[in-house]
């Protein structure tokens, strides 16, 4: 089998779907990994690292896998081979016309947004294992423009009082923001619509906000669900005093298939202190906060709201071993000799597509 790696070419995007120490242990297996010249640069992989790994330079998009990181463009899935098999990115439910574009081609295609969050799956991943960095990201991109310290800081001159730094959502991404942002020394406070993540706020830390008093729709694969309106008008009550005080809010509030739901008004942005920091890590999705602009700082009143739609592209480095790795473990799951049949199955169902 033949496993082909294409150079990104989405706008920003710096990560390369695998790396040389992931692409060694495939062709140890007896696999034979095909990368595009300069596939790994913008990861700083240079293509001799590769070709000490056992891959060999050509045309990834005659390979029978074919591994990206972004969706492929139009152009890109065309040139997807009959009976190949697409891994990427793809988010299926708000892009149907790359799901025909692929079908087209008579090719398969695993959505790894798509993947489980089970415990079998779980070093399989991507979406878990990027929000990592993007949550830790986050945090520093706050703390370079905020324009004061994280920790308290006792001098001669006086004490300095710590940042306050406030979370929307303790999933992955907002744990990791948790967890970075009290390393700094900030006072952190975090809400989120599943009351059982309290205990993992506070184990890292952090005073977590909890809104009572009213129903709280369960989520399903690792998601919170969306609220009603009077859970969003009790949340807006809790939330709103804390917004005013707070130095940096961070939000990290996704719902698959759907745009992100607003968590932060504008009439809320307005009651922060002028150098606020807002980081909003749905922006790409729409945002949490009314007036993100994905791909773009905002300054609202002298409050920053960051969109960067890509925060784990910024550590390409760490994010292409760690999406890397998840493939790793995808492939061995589904390449063992309990599923030699996987193959000809995807085979098949590009065939019907």
């Amino acid at each position: 089998m033949k496993i082909g790696v294409p150079r990104e070419r989405a706008a920003g995007e710096r990560r390369v779907a695998l790396v040389p120490e992931t692409a060694a242990k495939f062709v140890k297996r007896g696999l034979e990994v095909v990368f595009e010249p300069g596939a790994g640069a913008s990861a700083h992989y240079p293509d001799a690292d590769y070709e000490k790994a056992g891959a060999k330079a050509g045309d990834p998009w005659a390979a029978d896998l074919v591994l990206k990181v972004q969706r492929p463009s139009a152009d890109e899935a065309s040139k997807l081979r009959e009976g190949s098999t697409l891994i990427s990115f793809l988010y299926p439910l708000v892009n149907p016309d790359l799901v025909r574009a692929v079908a087209a081609r008579k090719a398969g295609a695993i959505s790894v947004d798509m993947i489980p969050r089970t415990t079998l799956a779980q070093s399989m991943d991507v979406l878990s294992s990027q929000a990592n960095l993007a949550g830790y990201k986050a945090v520093l991109v706050a703390a370079e423009r905020l324009p004061r310290f994280f920790p308290m800081l006792m001098t001669a001159a006086g004490t300095i009082t710590p940042a306050r730094v406030l979370i929307f959502g303790a999933g992955v991404a907002g744990l990791q923001a948790i967890g970075t942002a009290k390393r700094l020394g900030a006072v952190v406070e975090a809400t989120d619509v599943r009351p059982e993540t309290k205990e993992q706020v506070e184990s890292l830390g952090g005073k977590f906000l909890q809104v009572t008093g009213v129903e709280v729709k369960a989520g399903t694969g690792g998601y919170a669900a969306e609220q009603s309106d009077e859970y969003k008008r009790k949340q807006a009550e809790l939330v709103s005093d804390r917004i005013s005080k707070a130095d940096v809010v961070i939000t990290t509030a996704l719902i698959p298939g759907r745009r992100a739901p607003i968590l932060v008004t504008a009439a809320q942005v307005k009651t922060m202190r002028p150098g606020s920091i807002i980081v909003d890590l749905a922006a790409e999705q729409g945002g949490n906060v009314e007036g993100t602009v994905s791909g773009q700082e905002v300054q609202v009143d002298g409050v920053t709201i960051v969109g960067h739609p890509n925060l784990p592209s910024t550590m390409a480095g760490s994010a292409s071993q760690l999406y890397s790795r998840n493939l790793e473990k995808l492939l061995g799951h589904l390449l063992t000799k309990e599923n030699a049949k996987v193959k000809e199955a995807l085979e098949k169902a590009g065939a019907k597509a």
